[in-house]
């Protein structure tokens, strides 16, 4: 099994969450030399949400724009700056959700065009996306936990 997920990590891409999810990923990840990286994306409730958690998972510098064309740029810098390359989990992103739906089909094109910049470098970019639906609607009188995590903070 371990060998045929290396194959799949080698080739670059999206690879299918419903034949593997990431944490089976990590152990070929590390045999190729990838870094891996787990965006948690669980409470990420729009396109800036999702991506202010790839810049908490991956490190971008504080300049990062917040656009699909910076997060295109920084990821081609990361992909570039690793050994091999990298293997990118998008953990419980919820692209069941109405308001994320178009953003993460967005968000995994620009990580199918770095795909295509590792491969055109010979480096590896792959990346896995455990969607998760849509968010559960909010109790009545209780508004949703907000992406800081803390209630507190409302």
């Amino acid at each position: 099994m371990t060998q045929a997920l290396q194959k799949k990590l080698q080739k670059g891409g999206l690879v299918d969450a419903s034949k593997a999810n990431w944490t089976e990923l990590t152990e070929p990840a590390q045999a190729l030399e990838l870094t891996t990286f787990v965006v948690d994306c669980d409470r990420a409730r729009s396109r800036s949400a999702i991506l202010r958690a790839v810049v908490k998972a991956v490190d971008f510098p504080e300049f990062f724009g917040g656009d699909l064309d910076a997060f295109y740029d920084c990821l081609c810098d990361t992909i570039r700056d690793q050994k091999t390359g990298v293997l990118m989990c998008f953990d419980n992103l919820h692209s069941g959700d109405p308001a994320l739906a178009d953003d993460a089909a967005a968000i995994i094109a620009v990580c199918e065009d770095a795909a295509d910049f590792a491969r055109n470098n010979e480096k590896i970019f792959a990346f896995v996306v455990e969607h998760a639906g849509k968010h559960p609607d909010p109790e009545p009188g209780l508004a949703p936990t907000p992406y800081s995590g803390s209630r507190d903070d409302i």
